[in-house]
């Protein structure tokens, strides 16, 4: 182990849909996070591992920070903001605009309270004129005593190997915390309910936006094939229907999208098999919310 060799965490906030996600999709390299262009997908706080050859970043993903509207809504916000102080560096995903909304502003109210450096990444520079990040860097300069400022684009990698860099000059000197192939420390099968999630995102019209929730039943592996069986939960009996669709279609798409995604995480045949049932107000339960993994202690 190199002497001068650093480590140590950082998360990602901004808003719902800024593209925190796909920005660690592409650092990582590798599917971990789910993207989906439907705000609030991430629900849990997801640890990638980047290792170099100088250090070690494990990133903890937290959901988006919002003002909450259910009991749901309400440990999301709780699990990011509690996230902010136990981390070494903070990255703050906006986008390239001179205009500091509600949402923005809540968020610098909450970074005020925290003493750990926040990197500034302006996203999606690949969306607007070169010209246009300037001005977008000023305004954020005026409401905030930011560490640093980095302009990115998530989806093409731009610029991606300079927010590298900025990350390691604020991690203190430490051990690895994993190993070099290490790359999330979830459990498979939770990667595997997200990934049958983000495909009944991408499948469903407007018409339910995030009121499913996938429990995976079981997952075992038979002469070399993964046979997995999972539940798609919803509110509504109405939402059942259109999960399943006419004849069963859009169950049967969902399906076999995510096992296209599946097969190629694992690097094995999957067989999968999808049910759908109907949990009235399972975001509002604290029992259900238990139940599809999303903890308080965690």
């Amino acid at each position: 182990m190199k002497k001068d060799y650093k480590s140590g965490f950082v998360t990602l906030i901004g808003r719902p849909n800024v593209g925190k996600s796909t920005l660690m999709n592409q650092l990582i390299g590798q599917k971990i996070a789910i993207t989906s262009n439907k705000p609030q997908t991430t629900r849990n706080r997801i640890q990638t591992v980047l290792t170099t050859d100088d250090g070690q970043i494990v990133f903890v993903d937290t959901p988006g920070i919002h003002k909450a509207k259910n009991k749901l809504g309400e440990y999301m916000v709780n699990v990011a903001e509690r996230t902010l102080n136990e981390v070494d560096v903070v990255l703050w995903l906006v986008e390239p605009t001179t205009f500091i909304g509600a949402g923005e502003q809540h968020i610098i109210s909450q970074l005020k309270k925290v003493t750990t450096p926040v990197v500034l990444v302006i996203n999606k520079i690949d969306s607007v004129k070169k010209e246009e990040v300037l001005p977008a860097i000023a305004a954020y300069k005026d409401v905030y005593d930011f560490a640093e400022i980095v302009p990115v684009s998530a989806r093409n990698g731009d610029n991606t190997d300079e927010l590298v860099k900025v990350i390691m000059k604020y991690l203190p000197y430490g051990p690895q915390f994993y190993d070099e192939d290490t790359i999330t420390d979830q459990p498979e099968r939770q990667i595997v309910a997200e990934l049958i999630r983000e495909k009944a995102l991408h499948c469903l019209q407007e018409e339910i936006p995030h009121g499913i929730a996938v429990a995976i039943d079981s997952m075992k592996v038979r002469n070399k094939v993964m046979h997995i069986d999972a539940t798609i939960i919803c509110e509504r009996d109405s939402h059942k229907g259109i999960i399943i669709g006419k004849k069963g279609s859009m169950l049967k798409k969902i399906g076999s999208t995510a096992r296209y995604e599946i097969e190629k995480m694992l690097d094995q045949q999957v067989n999968l098999k999808l049910w759908v049932k109907v949990k009235k107000d399972w975001r509002d339960s604290e029992f259900l919310m238990k139940n599809f993994g999303y903890r308080e202690d965690e």
